[in-house]
């Protein structure tokens, strides 16, 4: 017969007895499910104390799950004995408890006290991520999944949120409208208490939230003269959602920095922060930057989505021949590997699957970054921070002392750096770094107008990777075309060349957001250094000269890259021409 047990007595306890205490158990029947569980550990088997009792008919899997929930020490609670008042659907907005699972059951708006119901204990991410998004003082407690799924769809699946409705009712709150003019004279009491407003906070954690389902690298929040903007940006391009009043600029400034713990007081100087979530059961990570405008601070945060990077080499996005010759690259004993690239090319996703590639027990592998974007188990990643002195140079200097077989430096900004990358190559150490050139043979006389001696780069450098991102065609509404003459002239190329080739483009469809497109893919470029382009180097022979030279040796431009993807029907001929350059 199940007995009502005090949650302390059984937080801590072990699962058998607690399900001893709430009645669901004799102890005979822990002895015989442990008996079970010890004969299967001597045959290799690791199976759950609650799973064996569940195969034996002693209890059901709620009844375990309720254990679970008193052993971590919640409250078990039945859903049909609480009421959905609008003001609890009002507190938790319908994209937040979707996202983390949860239902609300009780909420003081005085106090800000909610209590939710949850699927199970271990979703305890959750209850941080609701403080941190909602602002409120959050318990938990646990319930049956079935009745936490049929509640959300129950009183949540009608009421699809949007932006633009959530702009609308914001711009009739006569108390937010009171800030309106008030500009940089509005107190900190006022900005706090607009930037914790119920509205505020809807408002942020729906761009929030859509912006991580729509897979958005960065969410800008812009003040101008006249306006506030919000956009974000998908695969490469800005798109921009429905602007909210201007007043609330400074509200959602402040509400940001809340979370990201910064200065609200400070508006002058430019700040940096971080925000960690566990959205869907995804880790997010939000990179905030906040910088002073002439109208007021413009936000911008940096998705890094972990779940979303693939970091292994196959899906980084080589051709079969470029995978072969990197594989070969990565596992030289020493040297300088260099990609490079604009802003926003995925330098640093290619240098991470070729890290984790290497990243095994026998490598100390040591990183200089700035910032770390993604926290990899195995690797040493080391924070730049110019304000107390720890610069690629000083960072480097030191990874000398520690001992390391491979080292990372984020960017090869300076003529100290590159000496340094140098040496630890000619020390016996594989390097790898960035640069910001645009392509591979150009990187070459990047180096030496740093002040880098065209001896020592001939020594040192085994390969530089130029690499852009294109948009692929959105495979629900690809179709066929032909293009006309002026499009394939764009890549140098004329309706004969073209014969019996067939290209692809996108209509637009709700799916790419009528872009066309959706998901990017990587055009590479490899110049591998061998005897020949040593010798030019040696001779400062000039760009074009090492270029022509490669290409004679079987490198393959981004240009010539872009072309094979078209012919391919992945990307389009007004995408490879956005970013690749003309050889001449």
């Amino acid at each position: 017969m199940a007995v009502r047990v005090a949650i302390s007595e059984l937080k801590g306890r072990r699962v058998g007895r607690v399900l001893t205490k709430m009645g669901r158990v004799s102890r005979e029947q822990v002895h015989q499910a442990l008996a079970k569980q010890l004969a299967g550990r001597k045959e290799g088997k690791r199976t759950l104390l609650g799973e064996i009792m569940v195969e034996l008919g002693l209890v059901t899997p709620l009844d375990v799950n309720e254990a679970l929930a008193g052993q971590k020490g919640m409250e078990w609670v039945d859903l049909d004995d609480y009421e959905v008042t609008p003001d609890l659907l009002e507190a938790v907005p319908a994209s937040t408890a979707m996202a983390y699972q949860v239902m609300p059951i009780s909420f003081d708006a005085s106090s800000k006290k909610l209590t939710i119901a949850m699927t199970t204990a271990d979703n305890f991410r959750a209850v941080d991520d609701l403080q941190l998004l909602m602002g409120f003082k959050v318990t938990a407690c646990v319930a049956d999944e079935e009745q936490v799924v049929r509640c959300l769809k129950e009183h949540y699946s009608g009421s699809q949120e949007s932006v633009s409705n959530l702009v609308e009712e914001i711009a009739s709150d006569e108390k937010l409208a009171l800030l309106d003019g008030r500009g940089e004279s509005i107190d900190l009491d006022a900005v706090l208490e607009a930037a914790a407003d119920n509205k505020v906070v809807h408002l942020l954690n729906l761009v929030l939230m859509q912006a991580i389902r729509d897979k958005a690298s960065d969410i800008h929040f812009e003040p101008f003269e006249d306006e506030f903007k919000m956009r974000y940006r998908i695969d490469g391009v800005l798109y921009e959602m429905v602007p909210p009043p201007k007043y609330l600029a400074t509200p959602i400034a402040s509400r940001i920095k809340v979370m990201a713990n910064l200065d609200i007081a400070e508006r002058r100087l430019p700040q940096d922060g971080r925000i960690e979530l566990v959205v869907s059961g995804n880790p997010v990570d939000l990179r905030v930057s906040v910088l002073p405008t002439m109208y007021g601070e413009s936000v911008v945060l940096r998705v890094l989505d972990r779940s979303n990077t693939k970091l292994s080499l196959d899906a980084v996005g080589f051709r079969e021949d470029d995978l072969e010759t990197v594989e070969e690259l990565i596992r030289k004993p020493n040297g300088i590997i260099i990609v490079t690239g604009p802003t926003g090319s995925g330098k640093t996703t290619t240098l991470y699957a070729a890290l984790n590639e290497l990243n095994k027990i026998e490598t100390k592998i040591l990183t200089a970054e700035d910032p770390v974007e993604y926290d990899i188990d195995g690797l040493c990643q080391c924070q730049i921070n110019t304000d107390v002195g720890m610069t690629f140079a000083r960072c480097l200097r030191s990874f000398l002392r520690q001992d390391p077989d491979i080292i990372l430096v984020g960017e090869i900004r300076d003529i100290e750096t590159a000496q340094i990358a140098v040496q630890a190559s000619l020390t016996g150490h594989l390097v790898f770094s960035t640069l910001h050139t645009n392509d591979a043979p150009s990187s070459i006389i990047r180096l030496v107008d740093l002040g880098m001696e065209p001896f020592l780069l001939t020594a040192t450098i085994e390969a530089i990777i130029a690499q852009r991102l294109v948009r692929l065609i959105c495979t629900k509404c690809k179709e066929q075309f032909v293009p006309s003459e002026s499009q394939l002239m764009e890549v140098d190329l004329r309706p004969e060349d073209v014969e019996g080739r067939t290209f692809f483009r996108g209509r637009g469809c709700e799916a790419c957001n009528k872009s066309s497109y959706r998901g990017r893919m990587a055009l590479f470029e490899i110049l591998k250094m061998d005897d020949e382009i040593r010798e030019l180097v040696m001779h400062n022979a000039s760009t074009q000269v090492i270029r022509m030279e490669a290409k004679k040796r079987g490198m393959r431009s981004l240009r010539e890259t872009g072309l094979l993807s078209i012919f391919e029907g992945q990307t389009t001929i007004d995408e490879v021409v956005r970013e690749t350059i003309v050889e001449e």
